[in-house]
């Protein structure tokens, strides 16, 4: 029969039907219970399989790491104030860590699961090949984002409105990317996001017109498919795209002599052409 002893040295001793042996000395010694104060990182993805590291006292037995009550994957006891665990799937939220060792249980410290992010849509969808323009996300889970990425180049900035919203400057880059966010609870859907080359005009077609405007002039060149304005110097005219090449605009009045005519597009504002007014002859 086990007997319940307190701390302190009994003597152990052996009783047969010739009687009793001498005693030999136990002692019975006080094991506190391991302590926690502190985990790194404190959250994670709730596909878990992160390694965090637990620091405390009294770590050198433990035999059990759980979160909540689910068991740790594995851990390592590196020493009587650290362990390594390997987290365990778990449901978004709070879980409290704990470990068990030869004096009892720890007590918890707060560990929180984090849901996978999501994207939803980004506005604009488009931007000029030299970045720069400034990028909302909308999706969920997004608190505690650690990049956003266009493709594979990091945003220029970023800034966490909500757990809801991002705002991110787009860097340098062609073509069309993917937009991802990297959060604790690991890395977002993509969202399309399309860079449009700068627009380059090479001619126009007449040259010249009356200083009362009101002529059809052909402009060509190149990325002029997402044009926004015409300019005739500072004066915007009415214009119609007709294809990623050519657009037509309606010449403004203006003073006589040289003009010079620009495009804007979704990638910036193009080179100029001249155009010149002619006055009307005098008798």
């Amino acid at each position: 029969m086990r007997g319940v002893y307190a701390t302190g040295t009994v003597q152990i001793t052996v009783t047969t039907p010739g009687g009793t042996s001498n005693g030999v000395a136990y002692s019975y010694v006080s094991v506190p219970a391991p302590v926690l104060t502190s985990v790194s990182p404190g959250q994670g993805p709730v596909g878990g399989g992160n390694t965090v590291t637990l620091s405390g006292s009294g770590l050198t037995g433990v035999t059990a790491v759980s979160f909540g009550s689910t068991p740790a994957v594995s851990f390592t006891v590196v020493s009587a104030t650290q362990i390594t665990a390997v987290a365990p799937p778990g449901a978004a939220g709070p879980v409290q860590i704990t470990v068990t060792g030869p004096g009892g249980t720890s007590n918890g410290v707060t560990y929180f699961y984090v849901g996978v992010p999501t994207l939803t849509g980004a506005s604009p969808a488009t931007g000029p090949v030299s970045g720069g323009t400034t990028v909302t996300l909308t999706g969920t889970n997004l608190l505690g984002a650690t990049a956003v990425r266009f493709g594979a180049a990091s945003a220029s900035s970023f800034t966490v409105v909500s757990a809801t919203q991002i705002t991110a400057v787009a860097p340098p880059g062609s073509g069309a990317v993917q937009i991802t966010v990297v959060t604790p609870g690991g890395t977002s859907n993509g969202i399309p996001y399309t860079y449009v080359a700068t627009p380059v005009l090479t001619g126009l077609s007449p040259t010249e017109g009356p200083v009362t405007g009101g002529t059809t002039v052909t402009l060509f060149g190149s990325g002029l498919t997402t044009i926004s304005s015409v300019l005739f110097g500072t004066t915007p005219a009415s214009f119609t795209v007709v294809s990623d090449s050519w657009v037509t605009a309606l010449a403004p009045s203006g003073p006589a002599g040289p003009v010079n005519v620009t495009v804007t597009t979704l990638g910036g504002t193009s080179n100029s052409i001249i155009y010149t007014r002619v006055a009307a002859p005098a008798i």
